[in-house]
């Protein structure tokens, strides 16, 4: 697998409410730019998505993809892997919740390989970029409500 890159982000929320954003699968085109829809095809003994399929549209990125998720048992942190993907050969990610008081830093980390080879330097300034994005309209959804 590439190079992961990671980025964080505090959010004025509690862990409970980021991860209920996080898992909130259906509401994603609503508050994620570049997700045009999240189908969740399969769930984990809590009912939170164990397999979600997504189409996403970046510009001059787009996929249809399926991620597999595991959802930590103390609810700070989830975790994926790609299923099947057109564009992408592989894509590991994570959100690990860090609460501090009233706030929670978001930790993001995010390694994706295309199909079609890439520049490790424009990689990884693509994942940055996605990241940067997906962090502030977390934020800014869980926020705002």
């Amino acid at each position: 697998m590439a190079d992961e890159s990671t980025q964080s982000i505090t959010v004025d929320a509690p862990a409970e409410a980021i991860m209920a954003v996080i898992a909130d699968f259906a509401a994603y085109p609503r508050w994620a730019n570049a997700v045009k829809s999240a189908e969740v095809r399969s769930t984990d003994a809590e009912g939170r998505g164990a397999e979600v399929a997504f189409t996403l549209d970046a510009g001059p990125f787009k996929d249809e993809y399926t991620l597999g998720y595991e959802w930590a048992d103390d609810g700070l942190s989830v975790s994926w892997s790609l299923v099947e993907g057109q564009m992408q050969r592989a894509q590991k990610g994570s959100y690990v919740l860090r609460p501090h008081g009233g706030s929670t830093e978001v930790v993001y980390t995010l390694s994706v390989q295309l199909a079609v080879p890439m520049i490790g330097l424009f990689r990884r300034k693509a994942e940055k970029m996605i990241m940067d994005t997906a962090l502030k309209e977390l934020k800014r959804r869980v926020e705002r409500g």
